[in-house]
């Protein structure tokens, strides 16, 4: 059954190299959605990019610093809380907030029992 609803999507722009009570931040910020029941969030690694400091964000042999995108789909009360979180977790970089519409499907349960259907 595929259900339809109104969302909001937030996309998080930070840094390979950015930190939080000493372990990544993206790492930390995925704590947190875990911790505030968040529908969902995904971390991406970008091969290269730059924000407003135009700084090119990439691996290098010594240290990386490659960009980091973490988006997060839920209601918009929820990314609100979130996002107020993330912004003190956060040094530099950039949060932004879209209306999206979820299509959320979930196939009948005959399909996963490995008969087929």
């Amino acid at each position: 059954m595929n259900r339809k609803y109104p969302a909001k999507l937030l996309r998080i722009h930070i840094s390979e190299s950015d930190r939080f009570g000493g372990k990544p931040l993206y790492e930390a910020i995925v704590a947190k959605c875990r911790e505030l029941r968040i529908a969902g969030a995904t971390v991406f690694r970008g091969l290269e990019g730059y924000g407003d400091t135009a700084e090119l964000h990439r691996s290098h042999l010594v240290r990386h610093d490659r960009p980091i995108l973490i988006t997060v789909v839920d209601s918009a009360e929820n990314l609100e809380t979130l996002a107020r979180t993330v912004e003190e977790m956060m040094d530099t970089g950039l949060i932004a907030v879209s209306d999206v519409e979820v299509i959320r499907v979930q196939k009948k349960e005959a399909a996963h029992d490995g008969k087929g259907g």
